[in-house]
């Protein structure tokens, strides 16, 4: 029997500003994304919404010249603070990023438990076993693959390999899941399923998608923050709420512009 299932976590991301060099792409933004929603950032290109998403989990310190103002709760916990190790961050906020990137010359199955290496996570063959195909399941992926489990992921078309990195996110239970436009280099039909999983997932965990597709953003997620950086000013959050109020009757007008496709 599985364990009863864990309360799910909300992200708290307070007053944070972001630099690559001198340049500052983020100004004072500052978002809740409640447990168990999905929460859609949208705004033109260039706006900060993917330096946003991946602050969330600690990756825009990768960038050599990137630098970093404010904080990134977890249940309430800072993510930066000193005492908090990266592969923790790493471990409990996962990302699917917006090409499909599983490991080519590696088994659909393989790829499932590559991030078991990465936290150090012990396994039996048969916890193995258990953990790819409730993660393919999650991932809406299992049925499709089940018979190929040792086949190549490479070989997978690009709407299977989206499912088989999230399916390799899933496998290491994290408790937020970051989605960097998963579905724009997808067909529509993969993208369907790709939704369709989202809804499922949510039940299991907190969701950040970053879209640039409107329609998109209204049917996965809850909440919709409105990213803004006008002329050569840092990104910032213009307004964010519920998605329905956001589309149907926005409090600013260049909301009301960019939902209705005035410009972006």
């Amino acid at each position: 029997m599985d364990p009863p299932a864990s309360p799910l976590s909300e992200l708290d991301a307070r007053s944070i500003s972001a630099w690559f060099g001198d340049h500052q792409v983020l100004l004072d933004v500052s978002l809740t994304m409640p447990a168990g929603q999905v929460t859609a950032l949208i705004g033109p290109s260039g706006c900060g919404k993917s330096t946003f998403l991946r602050i969330l989990n600690r990756m825009h310190e990768l960038v050599p010249s990137a630098a970093l103002a404010g904080e990134v709760l977890l249940d309430g916990d800072d993510i930066y603070d000193a005492g908090h190790r990266l592969i923790d961050a790493r471990k409990n906020i996962g990302m699917v990023f917006q090409k499909p990137n599983p490991f080519p010359a590696m088994s659909i199955y393989d790829n499932v438990i590559a991030g078991l290496k990465l936290t150090g996570k012990r396994a039996a063959r048969d916890e193995k076993d258990h953990l790819v195909e409730t993660s393919l399941q999650s991932a809406g992926l299992w049925k499709e693959v089940k018979d190929r489990l040792r086949a190549p992921g490479g070989g997978l078309s690009g709407g299977q390999q989206q499912r088989l990195c999230i399916a390799r996110s899933l496998a290491i239970k994290p408790k937020v899941l970051l989605m960097d436009e998963p579905c724009s280099a997808l067909d529509p039909t993969s993208t369907r399923v790709i939704e369709e999983t989202m809804g499922e997932l949510q039940k299991e965990l907190t969701i950040v998608i970053v879209t640039h597709n409107m329609q998109q953003a209204q049917r996965v997620s809850q909440q919709c923050a409105f990213f803004l950086a006008s002329q050569g000013q840092p990104g910032h959050i213009v307004e964010h709420g519920d998605t329905d109020a956001m589309f149907d009757s926005p409090i600013d007008p260049r909301t009301y512009d960019y939902v209705n496709g005035r410009f972006g």
